[in-house]
């Protein structure tokens, strides 16, 4: 796809924002159309894209426009299935934020529907392009501890109580899980540093906290999920959702396809925010510190692969510079990965069948913590295909953007 690239946006709130980053028009790539369900607050998108940008309250809009290449679906978890198929059947090329869906059936309808597309499908795990988490694999791939046996992740979320159970979050019939809406970034990850897919997962998890406030918003009003250092401790929150009905902290093991065995962790209620890797293979391990890098602080990924007692630092620790970009530069990565897609075919980020294997982990983790911690089976893909086997895991593995250069400082630096 050589010519210049028209695109529009549906759900232009919140995570929409990141179509802004392919407005280029220079490189011939413009911005055209934006759909959202209020109006309001969009005027950073005309202060980008020019007075000739269109706004719309109705998406059908955007997918009847001849003029429109690709699509930015980025709504409601829930909406994901609707939009990206109404797109995909108009002839649209999408950018599908994740988690690719809420179930494993619109899942699988999604990627009926790009089989039978001219368009193409990106699901965009932005976490693919974090600059630690490129550098553990990169650790990976060159041999640093040996063949990856196991996994164990634990991720922080000291913004639960604000980003999750203000609004539609907080409700199963519009996320099922925050194994999805969350987890679905780390369960990609896991998948993607042990280079395979969970085959069988076990859940337990509860919710332990958010269901104990009682001032609530009324249904009538809307949900504020900006992040406020004041709304400390999580027991002092005001205007929760008046349903909450998803659990606030949970615990999954993994069996994946391939031996490597695998735990993650997640809690909404922590004073801190980060996450936490540790691989371990058969000649070592490697632990991050920070999951991204900023001006004041720089995340660093440890190895330690010989023997020794206690030692914080490690054989060797590797210092990860700050990109400019949100989320440590990733998002600016992602979308030029999007559209390095649509123009050659290629692409870093993860796969149709990636993100399906991040949402059957996350929904079927959730279905297990339920009903008794039973062990849940993934199903397989209901049908195969060119869209649904293009897999492209094995050429993100030390592909870093060009301004990326990490420093080992050694054990002791």
């Amino acid at each position: 796809m050589n010519r210049d690239i028209r695109f529009g946006v549906i759900g232009a709130h919140n995570r929409g924002k990141i179509s802004l980053l392919a407005h280029r028009p220079h490189e011939g790539l413009e911005l055209k159309i934006v759909c959202a369900t209020h109006l309001s607050g969009l005027d950073f998108y005309r202060d980008t894209c020019g007075q000739e940008l269109t706004f719309t309250t109705d998406y059908r809009e955007v997918l009847a426009a001849p003029a429109i290449d690709a699509v930015f679906v980025c709504t409601p978890d829930h909406l994901h299935a609707e939009h990206a198929i109404a797109a995909l059947s108009a002839g649209k090329h999408v950018f599908l934020e994740k988690p690719m869906a809420t179930t494993i059936e619109d899942c699988d309808r999604i990627l009926a529907a790009a089989e039978r597309s001219f368009g193409k499908l990106y699901v965009g795990h932005n976490m693919r392009f974090f600059p630690v988490v490129r550098k553990m694999r990169e650790l990976i791939d060159l041999g640093k501890i040996g063949r990856v046996e196991a996994i164990w992740c634990r991720h922080f979320i000291s913004y639960g109580g604000d980003a999750y159970f203000k609004d539609w979050h907080s409700e199963r019939r519009h996320t099922h899980s925050l194994l999805l809406q969350k987890g679905a970034h780390d369960i990609d990850i896991i998948h993607f540093l042990a280079g395979g897919y969970t085959r069988r997962v076990t859940g337990m998890g509860k919710l332990s906290v958010y269901n104990k406030v009682t001032e609530r918003r009324r249904p009538d009003e809307s949900g504020d999920a900006t992040f406020n250092r004041s709304n400390w401790p999580p027991l002092s929150q005001k205007k929760l959702s008046p349903v909450i009905d998803v659990e606030d902290h949970n615990m999954l093991l993994l069996q994946l396809d391939n031996g490597v065995q695998a735990s993650y962790h997640q809690c909404h209620y922590t004073p801190d925010d980060c996450r936490n890797y540790t691989i371990i293979g058969t000649e070592g391990r490697i632990e991050n510190f920070g999951d991204h890098s900023t001006p004041e602080r720089l995340a660093t990924v440890h190895l330690w692969n010989s023997r020794m007692g206690y030692q914080e630092q490690g054989n060797e620790v590797f210092r990860i510079p700050n990109l400019s970009g949100s989320h440590g530069g990733a998002d600016p990565s992602m979308v030029n990965d999007f559209i390095r897609y649509l123009r050659t075919g290629t692409a870093d980020g993860a796969s149709t069948l990636d993100a399906r294997a991040a949402v059957t982990a996350g929904y079927l983790g959730a279905e297990s913590l339920r009903n008794g911690s039973m062990p849940q089976d993934i199903p397989p893909v209901n049908k195969t295909g060119s869209e649904f086997t293009r897999v492209w895991r094995e050429s993100a593995a030390v592909n870093l953007p060009a301004d990326f250069n990490s420093e080992s400082v050694g054990a002791q630096g």
